[in-house]
């Protein structure tokens, strides 16, 4: 169940991805396929197979496990520019790129840094769990440095969430309406995953159904929105506050 939602996930992403490639030559909407490439590179190093092999090439030591922290930070943070842009939020906009989101992007990366250095990271091992498995120590680390990695995309899907609730109370399109409960609800997934470490082990499995969860929601609310514009292009031959950002 959890690899056929892995792979199906990648399969979304790399498809939207792909199919941004046109309008991103032109360099029309190109922070689209930015989030979406960044999107399938993330969900491709949590998939166990293709993160080990990734990972010994890069030295066997759980590198591809940092490379994955900070490809979702920057996917997120693109993410938070492109829907705070696209739905007039300038209040969340100048949180997330202003000095508040430049020192918790700074602070929170930093920390998942000196986390992962303190760690004995020697084994290849997709979602560190033979890292965590090794002594309390590195239990302790690896729960620390998840929480660390957590909560920069919690701050800024927390940010997002009044926009999101605004946009779906409002007299906006049908389908931009429906994107943003999408993106709300993923927003509210990410924030819950701060919740992970007080999540019973026997209940493992309900962390990856909302990170991934999250991911198809945020994919899927992008798409509406660009298919929004895409059928207002049609019907008015111009764009929107809400699609030309």
């Amino acid at each position: 169940m959890i690899e056929i939602l892995q792979w199906t996930t990648l399969a979304v992403c790399g498809l939207v991805a792909v199919a941004r490639i046109p309008e991103a030559l032109k360099g029309r909407n190109t922070s689209l396929f930015y989030i979406f490439a960044l999107m399938a590179l993330a969900i491709l190093l949590s998939i166990e197979k293709p993160y080990v092999a990734i990972d010994q090439a890069m030295g066997g030591i759980n590198m591809a496990n940092l490379l994955l922290r900070f490809v979702i930070f920057g996917a997120i943070f693109f993410l938070g520019i492109r829907i705070s842009k696209a739905f007039g939020a300038a209040g969340a906009y100048r949180l997330i790129t202003g000095r508040t989101g430049r020192l918790a992007l700074l602070i929170f990366s930093a920390l998942v840094v000196v986390v992962f250095l303190l760690m004995d990271t020697a084994g290849s091992s997709a979602g560190l769990v033979s890292v965590s498995g090794k002594d309390p120590r590195n239990y302790a680390l690896v729960e620390y440095y998840g929480a660390a990695g957590r909560a920069y995309p919690a701050f800024v899907s927390l940010v997002l969430l009044p926009a999101m609730t605004r946009a779906v109370a409002g007299r906006l399109p049908v389908l931009v309406r429906i994107a943003a409960g999408l993106l709300g609800l993923g927003g509210v997934a990410i924030a819950f995953s701060l919740l992970f470490p007080v999540i019973p082990p026997e209940l493992g499995a309900l962390e990856f159904v909302v990170n991934y969860t999250a991911v198809l929601c945020f994919v899927l609310g992008l798409a509406l929105i660009w298919a929004a514009r895409i059928r207002q292009d049609k019907r008015a031959g111009s764009t929107s506050s809400f699609t030309e950002k």
